[in-house]
């Protein structure tokens, strides 16, 4: 695990509400000169602990209101089908999230589509065409909701 003051993690919650702030809000919200603030984000960068900010889209907006978490089997489970299988899934045009996860199932997929008719074609003619996939359930997402921000441990 990082090595995180208080400083370190007051920066990181503010970022995490809004990753737009610009450097002078985020110093004054955790009562640090603008120079101090710079240093410790340029810190938390190199050190690999911020990695990027996250543009969250409406995806009903953008024409995606079918959300859907889908459970995949592989077979055989060796790591170059795994590998193989999640790299061809995650460059998908309606993934969302790809999770690599232990259980009964190798995968969860996190999709958006326009409508079932794709949901349906997503599954039918793209996942379950590939040879190593055994076993596909899909769950529609009725609501995501997601936390805006999480603690350092």
């Amino acid at each position: 695990m990082a090595d995180l003051d208080e400083l370190d993690t007051a920066i990181l919650r503010e970022l995490q509400r809004d990753a737009r702030r610009t450097n002078r809000d985020i110093a004054a919200a955790v009562g640090v000169s603008p120079t101090t603030a710079l240093d410790r984000t340029r810190s938390l960068r190199e050190r690999g602990i911020i990695r990027g900010a996250i543009l969250d889209v409406d995806l009903p907006a953008i024409g995606r209101p079918v959300q859907a978490l889908i459970a995949v089997r592989i077979r055989p489970p060796s790591r170059p089908v795994i590998e193989a299988f999640r790299n061809w899934v995650r460059q998908l045009p309606d993934t969302i999230g790809v999770f690599v996860v232990s259980g009964s199932e190798d995968f969860l997929i996190h999709v958006a589509v326009p409508d079932n008719n794709s949901l349906y074609a997503f599954v039918i003619d793209r996942l379950t065409q590939r040879p190593e996939v055994a076993d596909v359930r899909t769950s529609v997402v009725y609501e995501h909701l997601r936390s805006p921000a999480i603690s350092p441990a």
